[in-house]
């Protein structure tokens, strides 16, 4: 059983930066894709972006270009750093991991196992 934790999240304004961590407990994260999401009140968990075992990253098309996900395996954490951000962007931001031999897309919030709490990010214009 992993338990993860988000953090980092706040108030930052229009053309801001935030990094957000996300930090597991209970396993090694190193077993697992790693996934961020987001989703605003009424709309969908929407897919931000992975990064695999390889360190590979994957990014959602509404991100692309102003976002990097990382992973530091020593410090079970996995990280997302978002730049010049619009208040398109508020919306609480979820991490999720996945077990990479299960079928199923990294994109899907479906196929995750496990998942924090989120962490609240707002964007002012």
């Amino acid at each position: 059983q992993v338990q993860l934790v988000e953090s980092g999240g706040g108030l930052v304004q229009a053309g801001g930066s935030l990094r957000l961590s996300c930090t597991a407990s209970g396993d090694t994260l190193s077993r697992y894709v790693m996934g961020w999401f987001r989703q605003a009140p009424g709309k969908e968990r929407d897919f931000v972006g992975s990064v695999n075992l390889r360190h590979f990253t994957d990014f959602g098309r509404s991100v692309k270009g102003h976002i990097r996900i990382s992973r530091d395996n020593a410090k079970n954490t996995v990280y997302l750093e978002m730049d010049d951000l619009k208040p398109d962007d508020t919306a609480s931001y979820y991490c999720g991991a996945g077990d990479p031999t299960n079928s199923g897309s990294n994109r899907d919030f479906r196929w995750y196992m496990y998942w924090g709490q989120g962490t609240r990010v707002t964007v002012s214009s």
